[in-house]
């Protein structure tokens, strides 16, 4: 492997280590459709499964048969119906989707059995359970339709599938569901994969799906989403094909599940790049808060240096020991994204003069250019305006044009404060940028 390329894995593997450790006994269910069983990537996918059970990741599978029921359908002569985008599943449909769902749960458990020598599942021995863990009641008449023997899921026995989970075996769901007195019913794998999550109180909901999940106007992908803001979108999305997922998403965050991650399936590695980046591939919709500006505290300290420290060497931010950091902590401020400290700045106050210094403000190069460092300026002026202040003033040494095209103009060094003078290092010669904030 090249020097480049054994450098850049280096530094993914480091990157990686905290979703890694993170993830270990974590929940995760990941819900596909029939259309990806039969695609040339699945068994690299399976790969990919194996390798998350092996980091400790409980993993239940949802998939889905759509394809492969209507190919048995089609065999057969037998005439589909959808209403709604749900099919009404005749006593000749069932049979054609126990056949189906059947198929496809072998194709899978034997996938996920495979120990092939020179593969990603070498010496892996994965236990597999399906069952009756679903349970379901029919949909019935509605709006005059008799859906017959297509159901809704009743509950899920989430106490046994906690015990297969803690045992290290991986689950199985197929999109059937079974009622108490012995019938079957046709589901949706949406419906199936959003009661479970909820019932298991999942760490996360992941969809596999044609595309690369939600886009905006433009046509731009749509990286994260509140839930708040995927309610918004999902009431302008009601003839797209993401809706479904997105409706689920938004139904799982508002029951507890933290995050569901919607992800192109024709992306090799897409799972992976997902959950162990930062910014993964997709989108992805977030009970909690992903990314967000708050007051640093003392966990924080390591942090704020490691992403100060560059600049420091380069003599762009002023030197600062741990010792002193940890003392001014509390004038400091973090954008976090994803539990890492990805910029901040330091506010202090000059309350007599109706001054405030912005000082230490950073952005790690990953996020540099999008806007990032515009955010916390804006939040470091609100923040002087909250506290009665008037102005906003900083020394730079190399950011002056930045400043300047937010409206800072230089100032005399001897017009700030004495008390500020006197902790000026003349040998740094610094330029001062002020901004009226009222």
């Amino acid at each position: 492997m090249p020097a480049t390329g054994s450098a850049a894995f280096i530094q993914w593997f480091r990157n990686a280590a905290p979703y890694i450790n993170a993830f270990r006994n974590r929940t995760f269910v990941i819900a596909f459709g029939g259309e990806v069983i039969s695609d040339a990537q699945f068994p690299t996918l399976v790969h990919d499964f194996v390798l998350l059970n092996s980091l400790g990741v409980r993993l239940v599978l949802v998939h889905g048969a759509r394809p492969q029921v209507e190919q048995r359908l089609n065999e057969r002569g037998i005439a589909m119906r959808y209403v709604n985008d749900l099919r009404i599943t005749d006593d000749a449909a069932l049979a054609c989707v126990k056949d189906a769902a059947g198929s496809v749960r072998v194709e899978i458990e034997a996938l996920l059995s495979m120990g092939m020598a020179n593969s990603p599942t070498a010496g892996a021995h994965m236990r597999v359970a399906s069952g009756n863990f679903v349970v379901a009641r029919p949909l019935g008449v509605r709006e005059g339709v008799d859906y017959q023997h297509t159901g809704e899921v009743r509950r899920i026995d989430h106490h046994g599938i906690q015990r297969q989970l803690q045992d290290g075996t991986l689950v199985l769901l197929s999109p059937l569901g079974y009622s108490p007195t012995g019938e079957v019913f046709n589901l949706s794998a949406e419906d199936v994969a959003t009661a479970t999550a909820t019932a298991l109180g999942a760490d996360k909901l992941i969809y596999m799906l044609d595309g690369d999940g939600v886009r905006d106007g433009t046509g731009e992908l749509i990286r994260q989403l509140t839930l708040v803001e995927a309610q918004a979108r999902l009431k302008e999305l009601a003839a797209d094909t993401i809706a479904r997922p997105l409706a689920s998403a938004v139904k799982v965050c508002q029951n507890g599940v933290r995050r569901v991650h919607m992800i192109n399936r024709h992306v090799d590695g897409a799972l992976l790049q997902e959950l162990f980046t930062r910014d993964g591939v997709g989108t992805l919709v977030s009970s909690d808060i992903y990314e967000g500006i708050r007051q640093a505290h003392i966990d924080d300290v390591g942090g704020i240096l490691e992403l100060i420290g560059p600049l420091e060497s380069q003599g762009i931010l002023v030197r600062r020991s741990r010792e002193r950091l940890e003392m001014e902590i509390d004038h400091f401020t973090v954008l976090e994204r994803d539990g890492a400290v990805i910029a901040c700045f330091g506010l202090y106050p000059f309350a007599d003069h109706g001054l405030a210094e912005l000082a230490g403000l950073a952005v790690h190069p990953d996020y540099q250019k999008r806007g990032k460092g515009e955010a916390l300026l804006n939040h470091a002026e609100r923040a002087a305006q909250q506290q009665g202040l008037h102005k906003l003033f900083v020394l730079t040494t190399r950011a002056e044009d930045w400043f300047r095209q937010h409206g800072y103009q230089q100032m005399e060094l001897d017009a700030l404060p004495v008390e500020r003078q006197e902790m000026v290092n003349y040998q740094r010669n610094s330029k001062v940028f002020v901004r009226e904030i009222q």
